[in-house]
């Protein structure tokens, strides 16, 4: 590992541990040359996952499209913002744990909407609704009367 401080490629680890997520592992790190400590970070390196979408077109793996819909979903709902990153970090780790290098939208979709409907009923309904793009009250219905069964 190359110094900040200097150009010696050689130093020693101090202290290792992992991050608060657990997603790295921070590494605290002296120079052999000229003795200064710097910090680094090793990160599993992740090969990245396509979304297949439903038109065909291919796309890189977003989390963060994942956190949007969920946060809409959940506004003005009484489910904090820890519990939607959990619910997403649970959801991501299902996608990765796949071991699928192409995964369609619709997988994912669902996921999302497995997920939800467990945490908060309005908040998976307000999600299904823009998924499954309800074009009229009829479907609407058919989903709370499905909602309702499954009770």
């Amino acid at each position: 590992m190359k110094c900040r401080f200097c150009p010696c490629t050689e130093s020693r680890v101090i202290d290792s541990r992992p991050t608060d997520d657990g997603s790295s592992i921070r590494r605290r790190r002296e120079c052999i040359s000229c003795g200064k400590r710097f910090t680094t970070y090793e990160k599993i390196e992740e090969l990245p996952i396509m979304v297949i979408k439903k038109d065909g077109r291919r796309e890189p793996f977003d989390s963060e499209k994942i956190l949007t819909g969920v946060r809409r979903a959940c506004e003005k709902r009484p489910i904090s913002a820890a519990e939607q990153d959990i619910l997403v970090q649970n959801i991501v780790r299902d996608v990765f744990n796949s071991l699928e290098q192409e995964i369609p939208s619709t997988t994912i979709g669902e996921l999302v909407m497995q997920r939800l409907k467990e945490l908060d009923e309005v908040a998976y309904v307000r999600f299904a609704s823009v998924y499954r793009q309800f074009r009229d009250i009829n479907t609407f219905m058919h989903e709370l009367e499905l909602l309702l069964r499954d009770k």
